[in-house]
């Protein structure tokens, strides 16, 4: 398993960080999600085999999010 942790410029609701720990949790390979409006972060646990973190990076964007760069 592998561990990953993304920073989001418009996270700024638990609502938000709900919709978005959602989407992620319904991609395939990934085991654990959790997003922090606080922190303006989402965490993920997946199984490298199966998903990559392009797949993850795309469902952010999709849900109308903005990664930030590190």
């Amino acid at each position: 398993m592998k561990e990953q942790v993304y920073h989001i410029d418009n996270l700024d609701t638990k609502e938000d960080a709900d919709k978005i720990t959602k989407a992620l949790l319904h991609v395939w390979g990934i085991s654990q999600a959790e997003a922090s409006a606080q922190h303006k972060t989402v965490s993920i646990k997946y199984d490298e085999r199966m998903a990559s973190s392009e797949d993850f990076e795309q469902v952010v964007k999709e849900e109308g999010f903005n990664l930030i760069s590190d």
